[in-house]
């Protein structure tokens, strides 16, 4: 699976691609914002085909609120339809399933 990640603003998410580029046309480039009050530890992006979650693209980072990452999301099959979930510092966590990653170019993640 590819997700490259591209600091957005202040964030501190290193320049990470996991994976060769797709060749689908697409533009999959979503910034996710943490626009809740606490700090996110984890996101997770997952094709909604399948039934479980692909590691935390994150990995060590940490998005405060109110920072941002931009995401490549791609894995490889073309599809544009991807569930997110994100984990918070507190404990909580947030899903939104159905995301179509091809028509949109902001996600947040609010309180």
């Amino acid at each position: 699976m590819q997700f490259c990640f591209r600091p957005v603003l202040a964030v501190a998410v290193g320049a990470v691609c996991l994976a060769a580029v797709s060749a689908h046309a697409e533009n999959r480039d979503v910034t996710v914002t943490n626009a809740t009050s606490v700090a996110m530890i984890e996101f997770y992006a997952s094709n909604t085909g399948t039934n479980a979650w692909e590691e935390d693209i994150l990995g060590v980072d940490v998005l405060e609120p109110g920072e941002a990452v931009l995401v490549t999301v791609d894995d490889g099959t073309g599809a544009c339809m991807f569930d997110f979930k994100a984990t918070f510092s507190d404990g909580t966590d947030a899903t939104k399933a159905g995301v179509d990653v091809c028509e949109i170019s902001d996600f947040d993640f609010t309180d």
